[in-house]
């Protein structure tokens, strides 16, 4: 798989940024069960303790503030090239929505489905496996200062309302952080 180039990637900025800033789509829930595992669901639980349902999030220790991940589904549409490679990058959640720290500022609430998240402060950064996948330059475009402030690897939210969330549903927001 041949990956992108820098400056590939920057071009797909504008249509990242035209984003919905209010009211998205959710695009696909992915549940990891255990390391480099993924399973597509169209719908996943939401729990106050465990996150989504059967996801190994909370195998080492849990960290409530990183409980759900949240990508823009535009961003990873650019980075993987084929849809059958969005799960790769880890996320639960992958969102047609603005991620922007202007637009979801920590404290941030959002409705996706039945349940609520609140948007943390922790950031969520790409790594090795994220390298690996999607190669060095997206590691560094996802995290430059453009593509933090814009959250471009995504953001990570704790758990506020337990629910039922599918592909196809709304996410909204409902207070500003």
């Amino acid at each position: 798989m041949e990956h992108l180039t820098r400056g590939e990637l920057e071009a797909g900025l504008d249509a990242i940024r035209q984003s919905p800033h209010d009211t998205g789509v959710i695009r696909l829930i992915v549940r990891r069960p255990a390391e480099d595992e993924r399973e597509i669901l169209e719908e996943g639980n939401i729990d106050l303790e465990v996150g989504l349902v059967g996801d190994s999030w909370s195998d080492d220790g849990p960290d409530l503030d990183r409980q759900i991940t949240v990508t823009n589904a535009r961003v990873i549409e650019l980075l993987a090239h084929a849809p059958d490679r969005w799960a790769l990058a880890g996320d639960q959640l992958y969102v047609d929505f603005d991620l922007s720290q202007t637009n979801l500022p920590p404290g941030t609430k959002l409705a996706v489905g039945s349940a609520v998240l609140e948007v943390t402060g922790e950031p969520h950064l790409g790594c090795a496996k994220f390298r690996r996948r999607f190669g060095p330059d997206a590691l560094s475009f996802v995290n430059s200062d453009v593509g933090k402030a814009l959250r471009l690897r995504g953001m990570n939210t704790k758990v506020v309302q337990a629910g039922t969330v599918r592909a196809g549903d709304t996410i909204r927001k409902l207070s500003a952080g």
